[in-house]
């Protein structure tokens, strides 16, 4: 079935319509927007099997994986529910007057976060449930009380249509304005562009490439008025392996990793792709086993053409680089479209002077480097770029040793993980999927739980309000029972 790309009168209607849904949406309570959000999950598992069969087709993914990650997606949306019923994340916050202090009274004063208006979500292409029309954009936008216009990724368009269908079941069910949710296709640039430059966008949600993000971000500061962008753009989620940890347990980790760095053909935005170790035994005997075990994986079809074209273009150049050595690859012949597992080494100094081996190879590929010392690594450290992990495979005297080495890391990076592998991203209160430039446009935030939602709401303080006029959030009495701050001091009174 052909998606033709959405006209630009129709993106024009789109907008206005998620406009007028916004100014009502916005006003509903945080159960019936929850309410609304539990039934796009509901509404989603009831597309059975057929929605699952046609991603298969489209991305190229297997069953499991694709059931795994609608399971995910659902769960998110009911996680952002239960966030909205909870209340906390508003931040209300009360300073009650105080008319008779002097010099000057001090006035009553109450601030909470509320929508910015409609949220155009780019979809994704590795993730076709998980980060697409229901996907983790959407929901935090619903969740901050914003409508959602989403651009399906054109490498899964009924994918996306299916999935939209369900959506505006949801809509009906639950009484919500029929424009809290458009919907639009468009492969050519110029679709994107005229809903980043929409007047009527507030904000943008984007999970891809660094240019695609980029170019949507630029796009963005160049309005008359500037919105706020987040683009997760990708990372290499390096990993620190220490000494010590590494000697004891070099086959464990090469094992971990090898099925990390291939997992879904190397397609996550956490794949570990830059591998940091110091010379010695435990080094050399990890990549024995890394070399041997990433042989033996097959290699299989990419998400799609322009993914599987960029893959071995962006391997190649890292492989035609001086002082770069392919240690490994997969023993199986690849087809022009399947990623090819592999691994590749070089020097500490090498990747210090070679900016080009800092870039992400989005794909089955990693790239090894060997330092002589933690003092090399730590240089290293020094040149890397915005991350969203960042791992680290020690234990108590490697840690000991390397006083510092964590604090040096953590200014790269969103998530810092110990002993485990970047892959697997938890729904959850406390996760942050997000990091320094150019990991995402915005490290201050996340899009992944309950901090997603945060992207999409600003701050508004009521002054001198009257109890009747002022939302119940923060209304004496408080009579949704939510945290909150009233004069310094946290109470649900």
């Amino acid at each position: 079935m052909m998606y033709q790309d959405t006209t630009l009168p129709a993106i024009e209607s789109a907008m206005d319509r998620a406009y007028q849904a916004f100014l009502k949406y916005r006003s509903k309570s945080a159960k019936e927007k929850a309410l609304f959000i539990r039934t796009i999950a509901e509404e989603l598992e009831l597309l059975g099997d057929a929605v699952i069969e046609v991603a298969m087709r489209e991305a190229h993914l297997p069953y499991e994986r694709l059931v795994g990650e609608r399971g995910r997606t659902c769960f998110q949306l009911r996680h952002v529910a239960d966030v909205l019923e909870e209340g906390s994340w508003l931040e209300a916050t009360i300073d009650t007057a105080q008319p008779e202090r002097t010099p000057l009274p001090k006035p009553d004063v109450r601030n909470m976060l509320v929508p910015i208006g409609p949220v155009v979500v780019f979809g994704a292409s590795n993730f076709p449930f998980a980060y697409s029309t229901a996907g983790v954009d959407p929901a935090a936008a619903w969740g901050a009380g914003c409508s959602v216009v989403v651009k399906a990724h054109p490498a899964h368009p009924e994918t996306s249509a299916m999935v939209a269908e369900a959506i505006k079941k949801a809509i009906i069910r639950t009484g919500m304005p029929e424009g809290v949710f458009e919907h639009v296709y468009g492969a050519n640039f110029e679709v994107g562009k005229a809903l980043v430059m929409h007047p009527k966008t507030a904000a943008v949600g984007f999970t891809g490439s660094y240019g695609g993000g980029k170019a949507l971000f630029d796009l963005a500061n160049q309005r008359p008025v500037p919105i706020p962008v987040f683009s997760e753009m990708g990372s290499t989620n390096p990993v620190f392996l220490l000494p010590n940890a590494l000697g004891n347990e070099p086959e464990k980790y090469a094992k971990m990793y090898a099925a990390s760095i291939t997992g879904g053909m190397g397609q996550f935005c956490t794949k570990p792709g830059l591998i940091i170790g110091i010379e010695g035994a435990g080094l050399d005997k990890f990549m024995e086993v890394l070399a041997e075990e990433i042989r033996q994986i097959q290699p299989l079809t990419m998400l799609h053409e322009g993914i599987a074209k960029a893959f071995r273009t962006k391997r190649n150049d890292v492989l035609s680089r001086e002082g770069v050595t392919l240690a490994s690859e997969s023993q199986w012949p690849a087809e022009v479209y399947e990623g090819i597992p592999s691994v590749a080494s070089t020097t500490a100094v090498e990747f210090v002077s070679n900016p080009t081996l800092h870039q992400e190879v989005f794909g089955p590929f990693a790239l090894l480097i060997k330092c002589q010392n933690l003092a090399q690594m730590n240089e290293v450290i020094s040149h890397l770029e915005g991350q969203l992990t960042c791992t680290v495979i020690a234990n108590e005297i490697d840690l000991i040793q390397a006083e510092g080495l964590l604090e040096n890391i953590s200014l790269l990076c969103g998530r810092l993980i110990l002993n485990g592998v970047p892959t697997g991203v938890e729904v959850g209160a406390a996760m942050q999927h997000g990091g320094p430039f150019p990991a995402s446009t915005d490290g201050r935030f996340g899009s992944v739980g309950a901090r997603a939602i945060k992207r999409f709401v600003r701050p508004f303080a009521f002054q001198n309000f009257p109890n009747h006029l002022l939302p119940d959030e923060l209304k004496n009495g408080n009579p949704l029972k939510i945290w909150r701050l009233v004069d310094n001091q946290w109470t649900k009174d």
